[in-house]
C-alpha cells in the first residue's frame, strides 16, 4: 500500500534537478504550479490509503505535506544542525512556502534571529522562521514545530525526518488551511529553531519583543508525529490543564487512537512536559499542547528518514491536530 501511495505522489512531484543540490532550488512559482494538480492527487490519495471517510483525511493537502517532509528530510539539508548551510536551506524553504500561501509576517521575511551560547561557551546564530493568520480576534494560538534537528556526525546524515521535518509539514499544511478557512484566535505559526540545543528557538520566541505574549492563550506543538506502527498519537498537556481536557476527549479520528498522557511528574523521563519546545511556553504559564509518538527505533539515528516514515500515519496524525485546533478554536475564551 505505501508503495503504491508513494507512485501516486511522485506522479505528482516536479524537480527540476535530480541532483541533491538542486533540492532547495525550486522557486516558489515552481512550487504553486504544483499545486494546482493537489485535488487530482488528493483525490487518488484518498482511494489509495485505507481509512473510513468518517476520518475526514481531505482537509489538508497530503501531497503538499508529504512533499515538504521529503525535501526537509533531504541529505542536502545535511540534518539541518542550528548554525549550519544545511540548516540555512531548510529555513529558505520554509521561508519560500510561507510566502507562497501569503502569510502574514511580523518581521520582514519572516525571520527572527537570535543568538545563544552552546554548552561549550561557543555563540551560535539562529533563526525562528514565523507567520501569522489573522483570526476575528487579538487572542493568539501560537503553533509550533522545531526545523533543526543534529545535523551530521561520524560521517553519517541525521537526516530527522520524523524528528521534525513532520511537524514543520504539517505546520505548513494547517498554514495553507487557515488561510482559506478563517479562524476565531489569530494563529501564529512559528517553526522554531535550535530545539535540539536546548528549546532554544522557543525561548527566544517568548523574550521578542514584536510578538504580543499578553494575546497568547494557547501552544500546540508538534514534534515526531510520522512514526508508529500501533496508530497511536500522544497528546500531552491535559494533567496540568485539566479544564481543556474536555475539549480533546471529544476528538475521535479514527482509526487513529489520540492518547492522553506522558505529562504527569511522577512519570520521570517520560513525562514529557519540559521535552520539546512547548517546555518553554509551560514556563511562561501559557497552557500548552504538545503531540507526539513514543520513541522508536530510528529516534535521533541515521535511519530517521523520509523512506522510513509512515505515511498514512502522518497524514491522520496530522488531520487529528487539526481537529484538535478546530475544536480550541470555538470553544477556548
Amino acid at each position: 500500500m505505501i508503495a503504491r501511495l508513494r507512485f501516486v505522489l511522485i506522479m505528482f512531484m516536479k524537480v527540476t534537478k535530480p541532483q541533491p543540490e538542486g533540492f532547495y532550488q525550486l522557486s516558489t512559482t515552481q512550487i504553486t504550479m504544483q499545486r494546482y494538480s493537489n485535488f487530482i492527487a488528493l483525490i487518488i490519495l484518498a482511494f489509495f490509503i485505507s481509512v473510513p471517510s468518517f476520518a475526514q483525511i481531505d482537509r489538508l493537502d497530503a501531497e503538499f505535506m508529504l512533499d515538504d517532509l521529503r525535501r526537509l528530510s533531504h541529505d542536502a539539508a545535511q540534518g539541518r544542525k542550528t548554525g549550519t548551510p544545511g540548516n540555512e536551506a531548510a529555513r529558505r524553504f520554509i521561508v519560500g512556502q510561507m510566502k507562497d500561501v501569503r502569510a502574514k509576517s511580523i518581521n520582514k521575511g519572516y525571520e527572527h534571529p537570535f543568538t545563544f551560547k552552546n554548552r561549550a561557551g561557543e555563540e551560535i546564530n539562529g533563526v525562528n522562521v514565523i507567520g501569522y493568520v489573522k483570526g476575528e480576534e487579538e487572542t493568539a494560538f501560537v503553533i509550533t514545530a522545531h526545523y533543526d534537528h543534529v545535523g551530521v556526525r561520524d560521517s553519517l546524515i541525521y537526516n530527522g525526518a520524523d524528528d521534525n521535518a513532520s511537524g514543520v509539514s504539517a505546520l505548513l499544511g494547517m498554514l495553507e488551511y487557515f488561510k482559506s478557512n478563517k479562524p476565531r484566535h489569530t494563529l501564529i505559526f512559528a517553526a522554531l529553531d535550535g530545539e535540539e540545543m536546548g528549546l532554544q528557538g522557543a525561548k527566544a520566541f517568548l523574550e521578542d519583543e514584536n510578538i504580543p505574549l499578553e494575546n497568547i492563550v494557547l501552544n500546540i506543538n508538534m514534534d515526531m508525529i510520522s512514526i508508529n506502527d500501533k496508530n497511536e498519537l500522544y497528546v500531552a498537556g491535559t494533567h496540568h490543564y485539566p479544564n481543556l481536557k474536555p475539549i480533546i476527549e471529544k476528538i475521535d479520528p479514527q482509526p487513529l487512537n489520540l492518547k492522553l498522557g506522558h505529562d504527569s511528574p511522577d512519570l520521570g523521563s517520560d513525562d514529557w512536559t519540559g521535552q520539546s519546545d512547548h517546555g518553554a511556553f509551560h514556563k511562561k504559564g501559557i497552557p500548552f499542547f504538545y503531540f507526539g509518538v513514543e520513541d522508536h527505533e530510528h529516534y535521533h539515528k541515521p535511519t530517521d528518514t523520509f523512506e522510513n516514515i509512515n505515511q498514512e500515519f502522518f497524514v491522520m496524525a496530522a488531520h487529528a491536530v487539526l481537529d484538535c485546533i478546530l475544536a480550541l478554536d470555538i470553544s477556548l475564551n
